[in-house]
This record gives C-alpha cells, sequence and structure tokens, in this order.
C-alpha cells in the first residue's frame, strides 16, 4: 500500500527575502517546516553567500518552476578588485593579487563589452554538470575540473558606485548568467582580477523584493494569518502566457488529459486555460482545419 505524503495541500508561491549564509535547500527545508506544506521546491538557487529573491513553490506551483527558471533576473553585486578567489566569491581562498586598481572611467568605458549575448565560462565552483558529476563535488576533491563556455543574455549592467577596490553595479541578466563569472571577466579586462565580495538578487521575474518576505515574517505569518493573505497564486508566474477561458465542462475533459476543439483561432503555443478564475491547466495549440487544438501539458488541481 502507498504510503501517504503528510502534510497541508497549499498551492502558490512564497517569495523569500533569503539571509546571508544559508544554502537555498537549507530556506526550502525552513519553509516547509513553516508552512507544513506537502509539496515544496525553489524557483532558482542562490549561493549561501548571496542575499535576496528566492521564489519558494508550495503544491501546484512547483509545476510552474520551468517559467520561473526562465524569468528575467535583477542583480546588485560588488566586485573587489586586487584578488583573485577560486570560487570567485568571498568564500574561496586567494588564487592571485594585483596592485592594478581601474578608474571610474575605464570600468564605465568596458561595460559595452558585457551587455547583449555574451560568452561565459561558469565558476569551477557551481552546480554545472560534468560527465554525470557537478563540478563543484570534482573542484574540492582536487580534480582537474574544465567547464565549456556558454552563451548568456545581459541585458543591463550599471556601476552604481566606485570606491577605494570596490565596485558596485546593477545587472539584468537571463537565465544560466553567473554574476561570479560576470565579475572575474570584468576584473580581467580590466587589466586585474576580482571576485564578488557581496551579491542580491532583488528581482526574479514578477517577484521583486517589494512581494518578499523574511523566513521570520513567514513564521509570524504562519501563526496569526490564513495562508491566502501571504501565498501568491500559482499563475503569478504566468502573466505573460495568453489566457483563454473554458466552460467548467471544457475544464474537466482537459483535467482527464483530453484534447479539446475550439472555433476559436489561435496561434501555436502555449496558453493558460482558466475557468471561473482558476487554472486549469497549460496547453499546446495547434490549428487543425481551421480549429484550434489544445493539447493539456500541465494539468492543475487547484
Amino acid at each position: 500500500m502507498a504510503r501517504t505524503r503528510k502534510g497541508i495541500k497549499l498551492d502558490g508561491w512564497l517569495v523569500i527575502d533569503k539571509p546571508l549564509g544559508m544554502t537555498s535547500t537549507q530556506v526550502v527545508g525552513k519553509c516547509r517546516f513553516e508552512t507544513h506544506a506537502k509539496k515544496i521546491g525553489h524557483g532558482g538557487t542562490l549561493d549561501p553567500l548571496a542575499t535576496g529573491i528566492l521564489p519558494i513553490a508550495l503544491g501546484e506551483a512547483t509545476k510552474t518552476i520551468p517559467f520561473i527558471m526562465d524569468a528575467q533576473k535583477t542583480y546588485q553585486f560588488t566586485v573587489t578588485f586586487g584578488e583573485a578567489r577560486a570560487t570567485d566569491d568571498a568564500e574561496g581562498d586567494i588564487v592571485a593579487t594585483s596592485d592594478k586598481r581601474p578608474s571610474h572611467q575605464e570600468i564605465l568605458d568596458i561595460l559595452p563589452q558585457f551587455i547583449g549575448r555574451i560568452t561565459q565560462v561558469p565558476p569551477i565552483y557551481s552546480a554545472v554538470k560534468i560527465d554525470g558529476k557537478r563540478a563543484y563535488d570534482m573542484a574540492r576533491a582536487g580534480e582537474v575540473v574544465t567547464i565549456k563556455s556558454r552563451e548568456v543574455d545581459v541585458f543591463a549592467l550599471d556601476l552604481i558606485h566606485y570606491e577605494g577596490d570596490k565596485a558596485s553595479f546593477r545587472l539584468d541578466c537571463g537565465k544560466g548568467t553567473y554574476v561570479r563569472s560576470l565579475s572575474r571577466d570584468i576584473a580581467e579586462k580590466l587589466g586585474t582580477c576580482g571576485y564578488v565580495s557581496a551579491l542580491r538578487r532583488t528581482r526574479v521575474g514578477p517577484f521583486d523584493l517589494i512581494k518578499s518576505i523574511s523566513l521570520e515574517k513567514l513564521h509570524e505569518l504562519g501563526h496569526s494569518a490564513p495562508p491566502e493573505d501571504w501565498i501568491l497564486p500559482v499563475v503569478t508566474v504566468l502573466d505573460d502566457i495568453l489566457a483563454l477561458a473554458v466552460t467548467e465542462e471544457q475544464a474537466k475533459l482537459l483535467s482527464h488529459g483530453q484534447k479539446l476543439k475550439i472555433s476559436s483561432p489561435i496561434a501555436p503555443g502555449i496558453v493558460k486555460v482558466m475557468t471561473d478564475g482558476r487554472l486549469v491547466a497549460l496547453c499546446e495549440t495547434d490549428v487543425v482545419m481551421h480549429e484550434t487544438i489544445l493539447k493539456p501539458v500541465r494539468v492543475f488541481n487547484i
């Protein structure tokens, strides 16, 4: 007989302002303890030395995690020049030093080279898989780690402040961008070395700091307010996807995994299907003989 998963059925998103020093997995564990949620996951890892937006998916929201993973992100970070670290952040050992300190204008001059579709090599202390093994496990075991370069999207990169050996930046970027690699590469382009000494994620898709709560606040709310007061709807991460309203009868067919024909012409792609304000399914659309076919790819039990 299958074992019943313990916990409360909660569906939606928590936006946690991750504190310094905790891993993303530890934050998930804390949220699980505070909410007693039956099912929980996170939408994008933050390093222990990073703070800021960590989206936590509860229940049916876990089915939408890929959409938040692909979302545009915003960071504020500080590069300390003059030292290179093995991990490209403050956690690692010093592996190189330089007396060169770039000028304010030199930094401004090279920033356009890091905007657009750029190529970067992820840090060797990262979760990138190489032949089935995590790069950080290989690095910690003393193995030689060679990671292939990859293309990432940087939409904006601005210098906020520069004083002494520390420069602070604001970054808007796409999926898979490593701020540690970007910081390392900026320093190298300036003829010196550097590492990320502070990193804060301020936005992930529709989630920003205004929508976030601390773990301490989560503890308070969990004991004083109903879940609907502090959990954002599952559909929050699907705002950019076309919505299609159907009847309750049609919704039942999709909920059982059946295809549905409708007369409304819709371009091929993904749509979110709603009924009476409730998210029913994410469907692929196709047009056959002037009819639109909806094929459910994610069905929601909300």
